[in-house]
């Protein structure tokens, strides 16, 4: 590898930091502004809506209610088709489900007039009496979806009339059994917090129709295919009508792996003949698209009493808020990633349901459901360790899953054919995390003498690379008339810098250098089908592509130079510049083949096609260790040291991962300590600017350290598994259980606030 594992800077990293017009804003010209009149209530009915006053504005080009939008329902999650999120929301309708849900789409030729405008709009609604508790929504009085066209493509579970918007269920063994059999067992509940994406760039989009009468949308999406399928389907318009071109998008972390904002620009050109654009401001960021579904997980763990865990049983209340979009795929992963860590379990179970409130829409969030597994199944395990007196070091050492084993409920396992762990170095993680932070030296803590004390926690983590068997991604790579390259890609670089990395990969396979291949992304009309940026893929699925492209074009690189140079294919070999006979001795250069071709000579325009879907989703992992500093008398809680030891195969680009690990782990952190997604008691978001809703900052972190455990997956991109979500899942657990160390009280709610563990000493010592 001459590229791959070199820490190369982001392609396009200048550009970004120089300000050039890269991103969806910088290139819209002269659209209609368009503004969302919005729900003032949790649930309600809208009996009269009167428009007749705002229309007749000066400026005002556009004026759309649930009487002016298609009646098909359908759902903004990115995922493949056929979605398993409900299809259970209309782009208008009589029935608002959560304060700041769409009433009508205003458009006019500048902001001020369409603001002035929505003022205009008079809106009786019939108010119901809104599903807020979670706990409480199969009970509840209310329905939140009473229609009778909610439509799923496959059964999920769904009971609408108790508030359930999908079920779920997996088992392997006999759980009851092993626990009944085990000497100690360990029941706690855990609850984990709604989190906002609190990415730089808010939502936005622009849309126009082009001189053959197509739709083209431009948007700030992870997802530009899927974004192309939705809009179709709720706007009844063919697919083949639509384009979604994505720029650089500015963050994303999950939320715009759904389509929030996309359809509105597209039905008020679609109404109008015009461009339109939405920009959401960060009030309907925070409080009119997604956060991370809260969920309350019940974990029991049954072992004997030297720590060979039995059993483990984890049952699960998701709250889904008032559409289903990711609700069960969501749900599903929290166990199905996390249960597979001790794989000397004989049996475990992952169960339960998630429900519809009138909240705003869970979806897509960083770590994907796994994030809200880790901390309560690695809390309960540390909790297991604290009841057997064992170094929850140790007790993991002696229970977790080891490369060569099989595991039933791994990415990709069928009945009777689990899937083998072909690359795992966890156990090495975690032993070299425990020195970096001096594990043997700080366990369990130290008194400060000051009123404080120190104290060290930890947890281990995995997650997956791509869904096995569902999603697919395409790589073209064509060669250029002067012999370079284009690749393109439908894949998505969110910040991430995927460009830089599928570009390192194409240029080990062509043996060339990063500065001869372009990357071109994303664009449904020009680029290869590519699921999008999400589910930790792209590395591993998109880059799996990228090489089969590039071995696809230098083969036919081969073919073309035997027959330009009358030489045997099987005589001659490619070294990146010369095509070459075995002998050494040059025959061409790759600028004379592609110069050649390009004219009535060879008349061939080489292309390289690849395309690539995971049998497996191989895992990547990481041990997470924390050292904080707990004040005695307040609770007040200073993280002082961070270290993470993360296994992704083959690190690609050290400079790139070591910025991914930082980035997710101080995320982490935040859902740790600080953020909380909070409602009044009407059902209103109370934190919906960045002075309400607290993310970490640079002072609130003290030290981070970040180091590499490499495997080698056999089915990755040169060894090659994910890294994008998985670092996000340790930081919850692991402080959790540095507070245990620190001051005996476990904080099984998150944030884990000095509040909660104040009143949890206080009722130690009362």
């Amino acid at each position: 590898m001459k590229v791959v594992n070199s820490a190369i800077s982001k392609i396009d990293g200048m550009d970004i930091a120089t300000g050039k017009p890269v991103y969806t804003d910088d290139l819209d010209n002269n659209s209609l502004v368009i503004k969302i009149l919005r729900s003032p209530y949790a649930f309600a009915k809208i009996k009269n809506i009167d428009t007749q006053k705002a229309e007749k504005l000066n400026g005002v080009e556009c004026i759309l209610t649930h009487k002016d939008v298609p009646n098909i329902r359908f759902t903004t999650a990115g995922q493949s088709y056929p979605e398993p999120s409900p299809y259970d929301r209309l782009i208008l309708e009589e029935y608002v489900r959560y304060v700041g849900d769409e009433v009508a789409i205003i458009a006019a030729v500048d902001e001020k007039t369409a603001l002035k405008a929505m003022k205009l709009i008079k809106v009786d609604y019939e108010v119901y009496k809104p599903v807020l508790d979670f706990e409480k929504a199969q009970e509840h009085k209310s329905i939140v979806h009473p229609e009778d066209d909610l439509h799923v493509n496959f059964d999920i579970g769904t009971n609408k009339e108790k508030n359930i918007a999908a079920s779920y269920k997996t088992e392997v063994g006999d759980v009851e059994a092993e626990l009944k059999n085990s000497e100690v067992v360990v029941e706690e509940t855990y609850y984990t917090q709604a989190q906002a994406h609190g990415m730089m760039e808010t939502y936005r989009a622009f849309s126009y129709m082009d001189h053959n009468g197509r739709l083209t949308i431009v948007s700030a999406t992870q997802i530009p295919f899927h974004v192309r399928r939705i809009v179709a389907r709720a706007l009844q318009i063919p697919k083949s009508k639509i384009r979604v071109i994505k720029p650089r998008i500015g963050g994303g972390f999950g939320g715009k792996q759904t389509a929030s904002v996309e359809i509105f620009p597209a039905i008020v050109t679609l109404k109008t003949g015009k461009p339109a654009k939405i920009v959401y401001d960060r009030k309907e960021t925070f409080s009119c698209t997604t956060s991370r579904h809260a969920m309350r997980i019940k974990v029991k763990i049954g072992s004997d009493k030297e720590g060979n865990i039995k059993a483990i049983d984890m049952q699960a209340l998701s709250d889904t808020g008032a559409y289903g979009e990711h609700a069960w795929t969501v749900f599903s992963v929290a166990g199905h990633k996390t249960l597979p860590l001790y794989n000397q379990a004989k049996a475990v179970r992952y169960m339960g349901n998630i429900v519809y409130t009138n909240k705003m829409t869970a979806g897509a969030l960083r770590g994907y459901g796994v994030t809200q597994g880790t901390f309560a199944l690695e809390s309960a395990i540390n909790e297991l360790a604290a009841k057997l007196n064992i170094d929850p070091a140790k007790l993991r050492e002696k229970n977790i899953i080891k490369e060569g084993e099989t595991n039933p409920i791994l990415g990709g396992s069928k009945e009777g054919q689990p899937v083998v762990l072909a690359s795992c170095t966890l156990d090495r993680c975690i032993e070299k995390g425990k020195k970096l932070i001096g594990w043997n030296e700080k366990y369990r803590g130290k008194d400060m003498g000051n009123g404080k004390v120190r104290a060290v926690g930890m947890a281990i983590t995995m997650q997956g690379s791509g869904i096995a068997e569902i999603d697919t991604a395409s790589a073209e790579i064509k060669l250029n008339d002067d012999g370079f390259y284009t690749l393109l890609l439908g894949a998505t670089d969110m910040g991430q810098g995927s460009d830089t990395i599928l570009a390192q990969m194409g240029a080990d396979v062509l043996e060339t250098t990063m500065d001869k291949i372009i990357v071109h992304t994303a664009d449904t009309d020009i680029s290869p089908y590519d699921t999008g940026s999400y589910a930790s893929s792209t590395t591993y699925v998109t880059g799996n592509a990228v090489i089969k492209a590039c071995e696809d074009i230098k083969n036919k690189i081969l073919e073309n130079a035997a027959k330009l140079s009358d030489i045997s294919k099987e005589d001659l070999m490619f070294d990146g510049t010369f095509v070459k006979k075995t002998n050494e001795e040059n025959v061409l250069s790759l600028d004379e083949i592609a110069q050649r071709l390009s004219t009535g000579e060879g008349k061939n325009q080489l292309i390289g096609v690849g395309s690539f879907g995971g049998e497996t989703s191989p895992p990547p992992f990481i041990a997470g260790f924390a050292e904080v500093e707990v004040d005695k008398e307040s609770g007040k809680i200073d993280l002082i040291d961070y270290v993470a030891v993360v296994d992704c195969g083959t690190v690609i680009n050290p400079k790139l991962a070591r910025i991914q690990v930082e980035g997710g782990l101080v995320q982490g952190i935040g859902m740790a300590m600080y953020e909380d997604v909070r409602y009044s008691d009407a059902g209103k978001m109370q934190t919906n600017t960045f002075m309400q809703y607290k993310i970490p900052c640079r002072k609130d972190i003290a030290n981070i350290t970040v180091d590499f455990e490499s495997s080698y997956e056999p089915t990755g991109p040169f060894g090659a598994k994910s890294i994008g979500e998985v670092v996000i899942n340790t930081p919850s657990p692991a402080i959790a259980n540095a507070v245990y160390n620190a001051v005996g009280v476990n904080v099984r709610s998150l944030p884990i606030t000095p509040e909660k563990i104040l009143i949890g000493l206080l009722e130690k010592n009362n």
